[in-house]
């Protein structure tokens, strides 16, 4: 017997095992039978009766137990006949499904396929797909797209196969962690809404699924699900408003990306629309965004999406059809809302209206055109009483200058320009007025015709460099910016250098960045020779030092941190030329030799020269995490520098230059300065008992740096041992002042030092790494000098500090404890303990000192 006529004999009840077993014959891609094959080469009249005979088992086996049982079957375990098993019977619809599926594939013209249809009309109505338990969803699949096929096909009853397809697809989309491909099978099926009644109530739940697309981020994104979102705006006209409607409510939620998607739906909805939709979507959609755009309030969330959606058909004006619906659709308010009593509104008006400049008719003559324009030129915005209106109509001109600087009459160009330049950058009654000009005038410089008439005019505003508003120095410095990356002029032309440096010197931040962006390559041109670095770097002190020091403390953003050393380096080399002759200048030898050309002078001139010190130490600064990094040009810059650091200290004797070389020195090992480092502890003891922070914070700073902060807590320990009060035979006979040479106990001093590194983060960090045990040293010393007298004056910090103990320290305790499970106990000492150490001893110093005064200390940490 042949496969088909086997393959047709197991078709019905009887022979239902050998119908499986044919099906599974089919599943194994190890075995030649193919049901797709045997049915393509069956005659016409057997297909028939196949389909006939399947249509009968189907029928057969889901009277013998229907879907909605199949679950409850399973649950209870019943034990009946073969034929209604809850597997079985499943495996029964499942294969009967595989076939229709694939004998879809293979119908020809002229085969008759009512029995397909049953088979079909069977599977997806309530008989099998509304009734299937959720654990059913590969034979939901199979069905699914076996009614995508039948729709595809374009066969009888096809649009009942299609809703349910379309309806599956839909809910699938919203399902699916990747519905990536069920929105593509969505939109496949986009053509069966065609054939559904938007008013039916049967399709209600529909319409609901697809006004939820509109709020799914993966349709408005997806290429696909973008195409089906602009289709819906082509299926019903009254449908269009709740779609609207629907994205309105949903404004607010949409990133600005997404408010991106949205606006090209819209505009390629509008694009593809003709007759009555065109019309629905112009006046529903782009005409309600336009009027909102104008006339909701500024501080509105959804105010910058509508703008942005506007924006986006503004930004597609120049062909007729747009020209001619912005023209259509702004005609009844705009012109109106221009000139409305609410300032907002002609603000936003404003720049709707500056934006989509020209708005005119493209099928009018020319003439008209023009008058048209020439009529929109003559508004007086720039004039208005409000400031935000002034800012916006500022900002629009400016888009308008640089858009259409060609097609505009000179004598307009100059009249705006000279407006702007010499009436609103001059605006006395707002910051914002001002700070917009300069900002919009970068727009116009973006334009080249603009240059020779800018050119002549910027100069005019070379005082805006020190208006009395931050924000519009800084719009100012930014069209200076601008100005020289175009080369429209020359910038010191527009605002000479000594006001560039004057305002360096004391700006902020925020403006001296800019100054520092606008000198750099005036001041550190970096294609030029190290020498000619140096040059600049005089010339600079000499303009003005304060100015100096601001900018090479921004020049490592400018540049490589090679540069920075180099330019240290080369300052050395001029810093070696001003040494004594009778100075031992083999190393200086050495580095002329590196630079043939002769170093500047400096000659005696000592303001300069601990100027120049100045510079090497801020460039130090902003190189040093880059130099660790790199241990080479890290050994050689200690190397360079240290050769010569003890001919510095002696050449350069006077307090200017001392200070910045105490902070060189600490950038330094202590083995790199010998001659210095050796002296510091020294001069430290020797300090007199008043002397204040700025005689000894660097050298504390020196110390620290090199490591050797034991040794100023060892200073600090002995000094307030040896002064503590004796109490009779109690006092510590034990304990003395290891000090080598014999200077008397400055317990005062000793606060003095302790307080200045517990304030500061650096020396803080140095002192706190030095672990537990000189810590607790000095903790003890601390605690006996407040034991011996004014016990009174604690009593608040005592219960200050019982609250620390009760409620705070064990919360820290445990979170440090916590933190650390991961690191060797015996590495790291828990952060409550530091916290009580260091707090106590901060505190301490201050109420000690006030013992020692006869004061109470003013601040107690």
């Amino acid at each position: 017997m042949s496969k088909r006529a086997a393959f047709l004999t197991a078709a019905c009840k009887e022979n239902v095992e050998d119908f499986l077993h044919f099906i599974q014959l089919h599943k194994d891609k190890a075995d030649p039978f193919d049901v797709e094959e045997v049915v393509q080469e069956m005659p016409r009249d057997q297909r028939q009766t196949l389909w006939g005979k399947l249509a009968s088992l189907l029928h057969d086996i889901l009277q013998e137990l229907p879907p909605e049982r199949w679950e409850k079957g399973r649950e209870e375990g019943m034990e009946v006949e073969s034929a209604a098993d809850p597997k079985h019977v499943i495996a029964v619809v499942e294969g009967v499904t595989l076939v229709a599926e694939v004998s879809l594939k293979v119908l020809q013209d002229g085969d008759t396929y009512s029995a397909l249809l049953e088979i079909t009309d069977r599977l997806h109505g309530r008989y099998v797909l509304v009734s299937l338990p959720v654990s059913e969803a590969p034979l939901q699949l199979h069905i699914h797209i076996l009614c995508e096929a039948w729709w595809k096909k374009d066969l009888k009853e096809k649009e009942k196969f299609g809703r349910t397809a379309f309806f599956i697809s839909l809910q699938k989309s919203f399902i699916l962690k990747k519905p990536g491909a069920e929105i593509q099978r969505v939109w496949s099926l986009h053509d069966v809404l065609l054939s559904l009644d938007y008013t039916s109530e049967d399709n209600k739940q529909i319409i609901d699924l697809l006004l939820q697309c509109f709020h799914r981020p993966i349709y408005i994104r997806n290429d696909d699900g973008k195409r089906f979102l602009v289709f819906l705006f082509s299926w019903n006209v009254d449908f269009i408003w709740v779609i609207h409607g629907t994205i309105k409510n949903q404004l607010e939620f949409y990133s600005k990306t997404m408010t991106t998607h949205i606006m090209e739906i819209y505009f390629r909805a509008w694009k593809k629309a003709s007759g009555d939709f065109l019309e629905q979507i112009e006046s529903s959609c782009i005409q309600d965004f336009m009027q909102n755009a104008i006339f909701l309030h500024r501080a509105s969330p959804v105010h910058a999406k509508v703008r942005q959606i506007v924006s986006y058909f503004h930004s597609r004006k120049g062909c007729n059809k747009v020209d001619k619906m912005l023209y259509d659709l702004y005609r009844p308010f705009l012109w109106k809302a221009l000139t409305a009593p609410n300032f907002e509104v002609r603000a936003n008006a404003t720049l709707l209206f500056t934006e989509a400049f020209p708005v005119h008719d493209p099928d009018q003559n020319n003439q008209n055109i023009d008058e048209t324009i020439q009529k929109q030129l003559d508004t007086s915005l720039l004039d208005d009483p409000h400031p935000t209106v002034r800012s916006n109509a500022t900002l629009g001109v400016c888009k308008i200058l640089a858009k259409c600087w060609e097609l505009l009459p000179p004598t307009i160009i100059t009249d705006f320009l000279k407006k702007l330049v010499m009436e609103l950058a001059a605006d006395s009654s707002s910051p914002d007025v001002r700070c917009s000009v300069f900002k919009c005038l970068t727009i116009v410089l973006d334009n080249t015709l603009s240059h020779p008439l800018l050119e002549k005019l910027l100069p005019t505003l070379k005082y805006s460099l020190h208006d009395n508003s931050e924000k519009v120095r800084t719009a100012f410095l930014d069209m200076l910016i601008k100005v020289k990356a175009v080369r429209a002029a020359k910038f010191w032309d527009v605002c000479n250098m000594d006001h560039l440096l004057a305002r360096l010197a004391i700006d902020s931040q925020s403006v001296s960045k800019r100054i520092v962006d606008l000198l750099f390559k005036s001041f550190f041109p970096v294609n030029e020779s190290e020498r000619e670095w140096c040059c600049r770097c005089i010339t600079l002190i000499q303009m003005n030092p304060m100015a100096a020091r601001k900018f090479y403390q921004l020049a490592h953003k400018h540049t490589a941190p090679t540069n920075i050393i180099k330019l240290m380096l080369a300052i050395r080399r001029v810093l070696n030329s001003c040494i004594q002759t009778d100075c031992d200048l083999s190393d200086i030898n050495d580095s002329n030799k590196e630079n043939s050309t002769a170093e500047p002078l400096l000659g005696k001139d000592v303001a300069v020269v601990s100027r120049l010190l100045e510079v090497v130490v801020i460039l130090w600064r902003s190189v040093e995490k880059a130099l660790k990094q790199n241990e080479e040009a890290q050994k050689y810059t200690f190397a360079k520098f240290g050769n010569v650091m003890a001919k510095y200290f002696q050449a350069f004797e006077d307090e200017q230059c001392t200070v910045p070389l105490i902070q060189l020195a600490s950038f330094m090992p202590a083995a790199a300065v010998p001659t210095f480092s050796c002296g510091v502890l020294s001069r430290l003891r020797k300090m007199d008992p008043g002397a204040v922070p700025a005689q000894y914070s660097q050298l504390l700073d020196c110390m620290c740096s090199w490591g050797q902060a034991a040794n100023i807590l060892e200073l600090v320990t002995d000094w307030l041992t040896e002064a503590l009060p004796k109490q009779g035979d109690k006092a510590n006979t034990n304990r003395k002042v290891r000090i080598l040479e014999t200077v008397e106990a400055k317990p005062d001093l000793a606060l003095a030092y302790l307080e200045y590194l517990f304030s500061h983060t650096s020396t803080r960090e140095k002192v706190l790494a030095l672990g537990e045990r000189p810590l607790k040293q000095l903790h003890t010393i601390l605690g006996n000098w407040r034991s011996s007298e004014g016990r009174d004056y604690l009593l608040s910090l005592e219960h200050v500090a019982a609250w620390v103990a009760e409620r705070v320290l064990p919360f820290l305790a445990k979170r440090t404890n916590d933190d650390e499970e991961e690191e060797d106990s015996e590495k790291s000492q828990p952060l409550a303990a530091q916290i009580t150490e260091v707090s106590s001893s901060i505190t301490y110093v201050n109420v000690i000192r006030g013992l020692l005064t006869g004061k109470l200390p003013l601040r107690i940490y």
